[in-house]
């Protein structure tokens, strides 16, 4: 038998998603050698609701994407993309904020204006954003390699430590090895490399499962984000108030992205057809919005959302762990590309320091830092989300938030910045000073 030929690097990347290609990103723009795995190529499909807070923004600037919403400006996009141009509906849909639905209640809250943070969101379809992001991180020296579907770990056979990965490229599945003294693994919800070295999932932590589908709508140009509080388990008012919401997110180009989701908080998460749930919120909705069948351009797409770090420790053995494969999702409002964005050029850092030391005990300590980051940037607010999933999983609590809650602008502006996220570190007002308060006593546990 024919030993397999080995590919080197400084950094393997597990995962072309947000998480993945923020990191090989980072990574490479300061010199180092990084391979960016893919199991599929692009453009391909990833269920989400495709919306970015200012958060989500934030990380993007950071990267150096131009994410304005000038036609003229959309060169970049070109030039990373390739081909003629942009593929139709590729361009950033900009919003001013977030309006929140409840019954007949409707409150329209524009994004905070902060020091640390943009004052505006972005929609952009999944097929087109993670393509754009992949390109950018290959731009800047990764090196990306589609339909490289990583099978797992290669492990010294002396210490056990993971000194690369076994993989299967191309439409032959011809079996690849690439080497590299660490490993980061941006494999989403799967999390095969994880699970390899024996990291599950945690139990005490919540659970999302979220559905969506495009649809053909006039709506397509609302510069608001647009969020349903009101999800029952049967007819409306006869029955529990679910744990979730639903959203109506402007895509510009035509269409909309339409979809729920729903904590494991209550019974009905495991009994519920999501499909069907959706089929019923969507047939109360005025029909002139168009969310119907007839106007539908594909199929029902749905997918788990892990929360709150459910899945550690971050780093074991020459792996760490990236975005929704950590369970990064922030559990206050199921948003995930904020976090394997920002988790993504955390590790970068910390590897990059890392391996910057000869080896040995020096550059473990290093590695070993990253989960305590993670943990003092997030776990403090990851603790007050989990407090909050509890509370909302109580139909009476939620019908009583959604009833008293919303009349009261000052009380949803705190909310607001609360499930987004969204203060300023130091300074601020006084919503501010009080969320990162409340932050920092919560245990980071």
């Amino acid at each position: 038998m024919t030993a397999v030929q080995a590919e080197h690097a400084d950094v393997i990347v597990v995962g072309a998603g947000p998480g993945g290609s923020a990191a090989a990103y980072h990574l490479a723009r300061t010199g180092l050698d990084v391979v960016l795995l893919e199991k599929t190529s692009f453009p391909r499909e990833k269920v989400c609701g495709d919306g970015l807070t200012p958060r989500a923004v934030r990380s993007l600037i950071e990267m150096g994407i131009d994410t304005g919403t000038d036609p003229d400006r959309d060169a970049l996009d070109r030039d990373v993309l390739g081909g003629d141009g942009v593929r139709a509906g590729s361009g950033w849909a900009r919003n001013r904020g977030l309006r929140i639905i409840s019954g007949r209640a409707r409150l329209e809250l524009p994004w905070p204006e902060l020091a640390s943070w943009p004052d505006y969101g972005l929609v952009r379809p999944r097929r087109d954003f993670d393509e754009l992001l992949a390109r950018h991180a290959q731009g800047a020296g990764a090196r990306l390699r589609e339909r490289t579907a990583v099978t797992g770990p290669v492990l010294d056979e002396r210490t056990g430590r993971v000194i690369g990965v076994s993989a299967k490229a191309g439409r032959g599945g011809e079996p690849v090895e690439f080497r590299a003294p660490l490993v980061i693994a941006a494999d989403g919800n799967s999390a095969r490399m994880a699970l390899s070295l024996g990291i599950g999932r945690r139990e005490d932590r919540p659970l999302g499962v979220a559905v969506r589908r495009y649809y053909r709508s006039p709506r397509t140009h609302d510069d608001f984000l647009e969020s349903h509080l009101e999800l029952w388990e049967g007819a409306p008012g006869a029955s529990r108030l679910l744990p979730g919401y639903g959203w109506i997110f402007g895509i510009g180009d035509g269409t909309s992205n339409v979809g729920l989701g729903i904590l494991n908080t209550t019974s009905a998460f495991q009994n519920t057809d999501y499909k069907d749930l959706l089929r019923r919120w969507l047939g109360g909705l005025p029909p002139e919005w168009g969310y119907t069948e007839e106007n539908a351009t594909g199929p029902v797409r749905g997918g788990a959302l892990p929360m709150a770090f459910n899945r550690t420790p971050h780093y074991r053995d020459g792996l760490m762990l990236v975005g929704d494969a950590g369970g990064a999702i922030n559990p206050f409002n199921g948003e995930g590309i904020a976090y394997a964005m920002e988790s993504g050029r955390l590790a970068a850092e910390i590897a990059v320091q890392a391996l910057a030391r000869a080896g040995g005990a020096a550059r473990e300590r290093a590695l070993q830092a990253y989960p305590h980051v993670l943990q003092q940037r997030y776990g403090g607010y990851y603790t007050l989300g989990r407090m909050f999933v509890q509370l909302i999983g109580n139909p009476a609590v939620m019908r009583t938030a959604t009833r008293y809650g919303l009349p009261r602008p000052t009380l949803m502006r705190f909310t607001l910045k609360l499930l987004a996220n969204l203060t300023d570190p130091r300074g601020g007002d006084a919503l501010d000073r009080l969320i990162n308060a409340m932050s920092t006593l919560a245990p980071a546990t």
